[in-house]
């Protein structure tokens, strides 16, 4: 057996240190990835409880779930500019505040809108360096348009998304000065711009300075921050499964696949149903953003041809060394030294992103 346990404790004292950074402004609580990996509903039930009621989606179901079982009257932002019909239509259906990324895109919302003889409410996107969705800072005009011209849009906010707020202060700054710049040549047209948000999970935490009207909150109620520095957060979850196999290897046996690890001495081992499949050993580190990644990337390969890097898993609170290599559905722990029985607990870290094939259980 095995299941992923969320930590209610740890999920609502990282919940209320970010409110308490956010001074007040508005937490627009990201929910995408399925809740990354824990979870839509019960992620954004436990938000309300808090007092959030501002949440953020990437797909159409998910703002599905949201209505459908007692978020009625929450504030949904689409995250994702999109024009397509059908998804346009069901998501003024559900009261959805839309993403317009692009001249295009504003032309089909209001094109559809017009058709049903309704006003739609929509945050603009300004694209400072991201290069997925958004008008760029040339596009002034476009912009100014959609505000003063598209009499099926209400245009109700404006946003930008940071890609180094992580790891690039002087980059963060500059994206934040373009957007301001965007900010202020609305108002000098007479326009109101609307919220104007900026801030996701990294700059909540590292420059709060750019808080401005809502502050974009995803990874930080998990705990799992890509850069150093707790900021007091807990990490919310951990993967529980049953020791279901216990055996003696004796010496000189292999185990894995491709022999990778070799018993020294009689070595007695517990078998784990959990796999890379399910996430365990799925790290998410490996991107490679500036060129130092790169060159850590491959100090670390050549690191592991030297030195064997080890993975554990905790069995009865203590910490077991994994043997071979992580299988697709197994695992195998060395457990020589321990205390340990069929059906004893071992605690496996995965990323909750990683995570399927398992239940998700609140606690």
């Amino acid at each position: 057996m095995k299941a992923y346990v969320v930590e209610k404790e740890a999920l609502s004292h990282n919940i209320e240190l970010l409110q308490k950074m956010a001074n007040g402004v508005p937490i627009w609580a990201v929910l995408k990835g399925n809740g990354y990996g824990i979870g839509v509903l019960p992620l954004a039930r436990h938000l309300a409880e808090a007092g959030i009621d501002h949440f953020c989606v990437t797909e159409v179901r998910e703002a599905e779930l949201l209505r459908e079982n007692g978020f009625e009257d929450a504030a949904i932002l689409m995250l994702r500019s999109t024009g397509d019909p059908a998804e346009l239509n069901r998501l003024m259906d559900l009261r959805v505040i839309l993403t317009i990324g692009s001249w295009e895109t504003a032309c089909a919302i209001n094109a559809i809108a017009a058709e049903r003889a309704d006003v739609v409410e929509a945050h603009l996107k300004i694209d400072t360096g991201m290069g997925r969705y958004g008008f760029l800072p040339e596009e002034m005009d476009k912009i100014l348009s959609v505000y003063s011209y598209m009499d099926h849009i209400s245009v109700t906010g404006i946003y930008t998304h940071l890609h180094s707020a992580f790891c690039n202060k002087k980059q963060t700054l500059q994206q934040a000065d373009i957007f301001q710049g965007i900010l202020k040549a609305i108002t000098s047209a007479g326009l109101e711009t609307g919220l104007a948000h900026i801030s996701n999970s990294a700059a909540l935490l590292r420059f709060p300075e750019l808080t401005m009207g809502g502050v974009r909150i995803g990874s930080a109620l998990l705990g799992r921050l890509c850069f150093k520095g707790g900021y007091g957060l807990k990490r919310i979850g951990y993967c529980e499964a049953t020791v279901e196999e216990l055996r003696w290897l004796p010496k000189g046996h292999t185990c894995g696949y491709g022999a990778a690890w070799t018993a020294r001495r009689p070595t007695r081992v517990a078998v784990l149903s959990v796999g890379w499949y399910h996430g365990f050993g799925c790290e998410m580190g490996n991107d490679i953003f500036r060129p130092r990644d790169c060159l850590r990337k491959i100090f670390s390969g050549l690191k592991g041809l030297i030195i064997h890097r080890s993975i554990y898993v905790t069995v009865n609170g203590k910490r077991c060394r994994v043997l071979g290599h992580i299988g697709m559905l197994h695992t195998v722990c060395d457990v020589t030294s321990i205390s340990c029985s069929l059906g004893d607990k071992a605690v496996v870290n995965i990323n909750p992103l990683m995570l399927k094939g398992m239940d998700v259980v609140w606690r």
